[in-house]
């Protein structure tokens, strides 16, 4: 028995020695809920995946609505034909959504008045609708529409269109049953003068009632283009107000950043009050307003940055091969690329192998006013793992007559006190309501007199 307690003894001693030893990587803890598009009443989500000027781009929408209604027109850099075409499963973004997602994680301090054998690791500082019915009318001259390609794919069928003035380009459209609001005209006009082309889409019924889906499914296209960009202002048309973007970006080597606004990282590693466990949905999205409006209201978000084939903690499994594929990784049958080498100032090694798979996750509120331009992307060298995370630590409330558990008795309201000051910085919510929702202490734990210098010096 002696030898099985001290090999059970080691195991937790080695299992603690690694969670310390792989700080520099690893974030450790208990993963227990986190923020995704759910969180969010209109958010869209778009998967890139880029290699090189070779991209593929999935699309979903958060259309709400009859589909007969529903029509998207996207600025293209190039023609698409048909073959570069397809529609996919709305599973594989929400796997992204799940895998990417701000997390929330939990530790357990331990009864210190048995230590264990290694010291904590602190955290580092803080749509336009469309007609359902009637023909397309061909090319018109008068309007300087041209009908570049036409086809149906899934349940859409598809326009490539090329315009010479945005006038005609909204009356073609107008004309042929979209009902594009009032403001069309004039954010159509950048996308003419750089000579882009559009992808039109709206639901083919028929196609529709035989694929047996209850809802639209992603359109997925690729094209070759060196072009490293995401039309967002034709998404404000219709917009009454903010609308929030998510953008997973996967590429063969590093984090993408977005280099027309400032790329920042969301707030993270921060301690706060265990009751946000219950309330994590109006945390995130209280800190993400917070910071959002703190940061000047025109900036991308980096929520996430991680090399695909791992994670910690994990609050989603890593996508399999397949579901990458699917995702549009086109890469993983080629020769892999080399993967850039670590930081020298990197002291520990990695304990697994890197893949040729890094996702990036971008999370953008934009308006009209606040965002004039389109995304314009880069890759990066940088893998650099990131990840929004929020820390709940459950003080020990069992029985401690040592020293060191009363002095850990006496540090626990001035900690309270930080972790509450820290959620109203990173909420703006009021710091009496949070104070009322902490744990509440035993006051007879220790002598009378302890309570009283604790109260005054915190």
């Amino acid at each position: 028995m002696k030898l099985l307690r001290l090999l059970i003894l080691s195991l937790v001693v080695l299992a603690a020695s690694f969670c310390l030893a792989t700080q520099a990587w690893a974030f450790c803890g208990f993963y227990v809920a986190k923020a995704d598009a759910k969180l969010y009443n209109k958010a869209s989500q778009v998967a890139i995946a880029r290699n090189g000027d070779q991209t593929v781009i999935t699309m979903a929408n958060d259309y709400q609505g009859e589909v007969k209604d529903f029509a998207i027109v996207v600025p293209v850099p190039v023609v698409v034909e048909q073959e570069q075409v397809t529609v996919s499963r709305a599973s594989i973004i929400e796997r992204l959504d799940a895998f990417s997602a701000p997390r929330l994680v939990e530790y357990f301090d331990p009864n210190p008045c048995e230590p264990v054998a290694y010291e904590r690791v602190p955290l580092s500082a803080p749509a336009p609708r469309a007609r359902a019915s009637g023909g397309v009318r061909g090319a018109d001259n008068s309007l300087g529409v041209t009908i570049e390609r036409k086809f149906t794919v899934g349940e859409y069928d598809i326009l490539v269109l090329s315009a010479k003035e945005s006038g005609g380009l909204e009356t073609w459209l107008r004309q042929n049953g979209y009902k594009l609001p009032q403001g069309a005209n004039q954010l159509l006009k950048p996308y003419i003068r750089q000579k882009m082309k559009f992808f039109v889409a709206k639901v083919n019924l028929d196609k529709f009632e035989q694929s047996g889906f209850q809802n639209l499914r992603p359109i997925k296209m690729t094209y070759n283009s060196p072009r490293f960009m995401l039309p967002i202002r034709l998404g404000m048309i219709n917009a009454d107000q903010a609308q929030d973007l998510l953008v997973y970006v996967l590429t063969p080597s590093g984090q993408t950043e977005v280099t027309n606004y400032r790329t920042v990282k969301v707030p993270s590693d921060t301690e706060i009050p265990t009751f946000v466990k219950n309330e994590f949905a109006d945390f995130y999205t209280a800190m993400f307003k917070t910071a959002y409006t703190r940061e000047g209201r025109n900036v991308a978000f980096l929520e996430y940055a991680w090399d695909m084939g791992n994670c910690d903690p994990c609050s989603a499994d890593p996508l399999s091969r397949e579901e990458l594929k699917e995702a549009g990784v086109f890469w993983l049958d080629q020769t892999q690329p080399a993967v850039p080498a670590p930081s020298r100032r990197r002291i520990m090694p990695r304990p697994w192998p890197q893949s040729s798979v890094f996702i990036t996750r971008l999370h953008v509120r934009y308006t009209r006013d606040k965002f004039p331009e389109d995304l314009m992307f880069q890759e990066t060298q940088n893998r650099e793992q990131f990840q929004g995370r929020y820390v709940l630590r459950h003080a020990f409330t069992g029985e401690m007559q040592c020293s060191a558990g009363k002095a850990y008795q006496r540090s626990l309201p001035q900690r309270f006190e930080q972790e509450a000051q820290t959620l109203a910085r990173l909420t703006g919510w009021n710091i009496q309501d949070i104070r009322d929702k902490l744990p509440k202490l035993q006051a007879n734990a220790l002598p009378w007199w302890d309570w009283l210098w604790t109260t005054l010096h915190s």
